[in-house]
C-alpha cells in the first residue's frame, strides 16, 4: 500500500515532465524539417521549455515528487544505459598519438575551465559542471557528473543552457576556422571531434569538410566521450574522500562509497559491450532508451528552474563558458598540429 501510494505521488510530475519532453522532441523534428538539422537538440529544448513553464506557471507541490524522481533516479538510469553504447575497443583503432592528444586535451581543458570558473567566482560544483561539459561532451557530461557531485538542479540547468548556446555557435564556426587554418579534411574532422560538444553536432560541423572529416571527427569524438568514465570515477573518489573527511561518523571507504551504483552499472555495460557480449540490437535499444530518459530528466530539471533566478549567475557563466571554449579550441588546434594529421 505504501509503495502504491508513493508510486501514485510520482504520476503528476512524471506526466508533466513527459509532456515537456514530447514538446521538445516535436520542436526538434520541426527544426530538422525546416533547416535540415537540429540546431537545438531535444535535450536542450526540454530544459528550456521546462524552465519557461516553471517561470510562467510557478511550482506545483503535487508535481514535485515526480519531477525530482525524473531529474535524479531516471537520469542515473540513463547514465547506466549509456554504457551499452560505449566500446573500449575504440581506443585501439585511432592510434596512440591521437589518443594521447585527446586525453591531454580533455584533462587540460577540464583543469583550465575549472580554474577560470573559480577565478570568476562560480561555486565549486557549478565550475565543475561547466568544466566537464566543455571538455567532454556538453549536455551528457553535465548530466552524468551532476549526481556524482550532488549538484543543485539550478546549477545543472544553467550549465546546460549556456553550454548549449555556444555549442550551436561552434557548429557554425568550425568549418570556417578549419578552412582559415588550411586544415585538411582529416585534420578538420579531428578538430571537430576535439571541440564540438555532441556527436550529432560533430556530424553537422564536419559535413562541409567532406566524408573523411565526418568519419575521423566521429571517431575522435567517441574516444573523447569515453573520457567520461574515468572523469566521473575520479570525481566519485574525490567526493567520497571529501565526505569522509567532513563526516567523522562515517565508516571507512568502500567500493560503494567510491563509485555510485549507477557508475558501476555504466562501467559494467561498457565492459560487456567491449567484450562483444551485448547483441547489437540490445545496444541500439539501450541507447534509444537512454536518450529518451535523458530528455525526460532534462525536462524535469527545467521544471525545477525559475529563469528569474538565473539573472545573477548568467553573465558570469556565459563568460566562463565562452572563455573555456576558446581555450579548448586553442588546445585542439595545437594538438591537431602536434599529431600532424594529414
Amino acid at each position: 500500500m505504501l509503495i502504491s501510494r508513493q508510486a501514485k505521488s510520482l504520476v503528476p510530475g512524471l506526466l508533466l515532465s513527459g509532456l515537456v519532453a514530447a514538446g521538445a522532441l516535436m520542436l526538434e523534428k520541426i527544426e530538422v524539417r525546416l533547416s535540415g538539422r537540429a540546431w537545438l537538440e531535444a535535450l536542450v529544448l526540454a530544459i528550456l521549455i521546462g524552465a519557461v513553464v516553471r517561470t510562467c506557471c510557478g511550482a506545483s507541490r503535487r508535481a514535485a515528487p515526480g519531477i525530482h524522481f525524473a531529474a535524479k533516479t531516471l537520469l542515473e538510469l540513463a547514465v547506466v544505459l549509456m554504457g551499452a553504447a560505449v566500446s573500449f575497443k575504440t581506443l585501439s583503432s585511432v592510434g596512440a598519438p591521437l589518443v594521447l592528444a585527446i586525453v591531454a586535451t580533455v584533462v587540460l581543458a577540464i583543469a583550465t575551465s575549472f580554474l577560470i570558473g573559480r577565478a570568476m567566482g562560480l561555486p565549486l560544483k557549478m565550475a565543475t559542471l561547466v568544466a566537464c561539459g566543455n571538455a567532454i561532451c556538453g549536455n551528457s557530461a553535465i548530466a552524468a557528473v551532476a549526481p556524482v557531485i550532488e549538484a543543485e538542479d539550478e546549477d545543472v540547468a544553467t550549465a546546460i543552457a549556456f553550454t548549449a548556446v555556444l555549442g550551436v555557435a561552434v557548429v557554425i564556426a568550425l568549418p570556417i576556422l578549419a578552412h582559415a587554418l588550411g586544415f585538411s579534411p582529416a585534420a578538420g574532422g579531428a578538430l571537430a571531434g576535439l571541440t564540438v560538444y555532441a556527436v550529432p553536432q560533430v556530424l553537422a560541423a564536419a559535413a562541409p569538410l567532406g566524408q573523411v572529416a565526418v568519419q575521423l571527427g566521429t571517431l575522435v569524438k567517441l574516444v573523447r566521450v569515453l573520457m567520461l568514465g574515468p572523469v566521473v570515477t575520479v570525481l566519485s573518489i574525490v567526493m567520497a574522500r571529501e565526505n569522509q573527511r567532513t563526516d567523522l561518523a562515517r565508516p571507512g571507504l568502500s567500493p560503494a562509497h567510491l563509485l555510485p551504483p549507477f557508475i558501476l552499472g555504466f562501467l559494467a555495460l561498457a565492459g560487456l559491450n567491449s567484450a562483444g557480449l551485448l547483441p547489437s540490437g540490445l545496444t541500439a535499444r539501450a541507447h534509444e532508451v537512454s536518450l529518451g530518459l535523458t530528455i525526460l530528466a532534462m525536462a524535469a530539471l527545467g521544471l525545477g528552474v525559475d529563469l528569474r533566478d538565473l539573472r545573477a549567475a548568467g553573465p558570469r557563466v556565459v563568460f566562463v563558458v565562452t572563455a573555456s571554449l576558446a581555450v579548448l579550441t586553442l588546445m585542439a588546434v595545437t594538438m591537431v598540429k602536434i599529431v600532424n594529421i594529414a
